[in-house]
């Protein structure tokens, strides 16, 4: 799929971004990547920087807003494939400047949508998070209303041969407003802030990311929302792993976060199916043959959850341990 492809990567120079594409870069041929995002900065440091720098024109680095249609349908011209990554993500921002939030995450999305259709792009898949799932903030809400517009833009795509799916895990270890940045620069002080010691994440590696979105561009349909087995971690282990000399405190929880995050709610699981490795929130206009999908979808045939199942970072059976966060958190540090 990605040999000799074109591909278009919005937010290309985020933390996701630029770890997807030197992956594509190691892995594969593409013919055409286009980085598209709105910071030149961040793009003359990206096009630096190794390997991104020995790409040569198989890179291109296009300045737009998602909020820009026209800017963005020009972009799309030749593209066979898109990630779409940009967004709005940090919670407090949001709750501050919500209609800045709604721009981005949900007309922003709506463009990339629409850019896609006006073109000749074959493959979508858009990122969302854990905080999507029953949302309780701002942020969870724009990212809820965007999957569900790339969900139905199956609905309404007519004879193009064109597929929208949507990928959604938890909080990315080491990605940039992370706690393990926050914790490392607090770390000389001797205190780290925790919001609740009762808190719990799901946790994903960046490469680990990259990976699942790679798999799913060879699973989809068009119409799933695609959502990883991965671990959680408590908050209080993380502070263990990379400041144990270091005293907590409780600081209290900010404006529109939870105590756990969950990817699938109980209302979820009459339409979701358990693979090996992964889950599948099946879209809920019928697009395709529910039963020969699970049968054909994963290494062993899929299963349907039973109702009430809810995937939940604080009854989560897999947490991680603090000699596990220390491991994981200096290998993405230093990746």
């Amino acid at each position: 799929m990605f040999d000799g492809s074109n591909i278009l990567v919005t937010g290309g120079t985020g933390s996701f971004g630029k770890r997807f594409i030197k992956t594509l870069l190691e892995r594969h041929r593409p013919n055409r990547i286009v980085v598209y995002s709105r910071d030149e900065l961040k793009q003359f440091e990206m096009s630096n920087q190794a390997p991104f720098a020995a790409a040569g024109g198989t890179l291109r680095y296009f300045l737009g807003d998602v909020r820009d249609l026209p800017r963005l349908t020009r972009a799309m011209e030749g593209i066979d494939v898109v990630v779409h990554a940009a967004a709005l993500k940090q919670v407090p921002a949001a709750e501050y400047n919500p209609f800045e939030a709604v721009k981005t995450n949900i007309i922003g999305g709506q463009n990339v949508i629409d850019a896609c259709l006006a073109g000749k792009v074959k493959r979508v898949i858009a990122l969302s998070t854990d905080k999507a799932a029953a949302p309780i903030n701002l942020y969870g809400a724009t990212k809820l209303c965007s999957d569900k517009l790339f969900v139905a833009a199956n609905n309404y795509r007519g004879a193009r041969d064109i597929r929208f799916s949507v990928v959604r895990y938890g909080n990315v270890l080491g990605s940039r407003g992370s706690v393990v940045p926050f914790f490392l620069q607090r770390r000389e002080s001797g205190v780290l802030p925790v919001t609740d010691e009762r808190m719990t994440r799901f946790s994903i590696t960046l490469q680990q990311g990259v990976d699942f979105v790679l798999d799913c561009f060879s699973r989809m349909r068009g119409g799933e929302l695609f959502v990883p087995k991965i671990p959680s971690y408590r908050i209080l282990d993380v502070a263990r792993a990379i400041a144990p000399e270091c005293r907590t405190e409780t600081v209290g929880i900010r404006p529109g976060e939870k105590l756990h995050e969950e990817m699938i709610t109980d209302t979820d699981s009459l339409n979701t199916v358990e693979f090996d490795d992964y889950y599948v929130i099946l879209p809920s206009t019928p697009l395709w043959d529910v039963d020969e999908f699970c049968a054909t979808s994963g290494r062993q045939p899929g299963q349907r959850v039973p109702f009430g199942f809810r995937y939940n970072s604080g009854d989560n059976p897999h947490f991680l341990s603090v000699d596990e966060l220390r491991a994981l958190t200096a290998g993405e540090l230093h990746a």
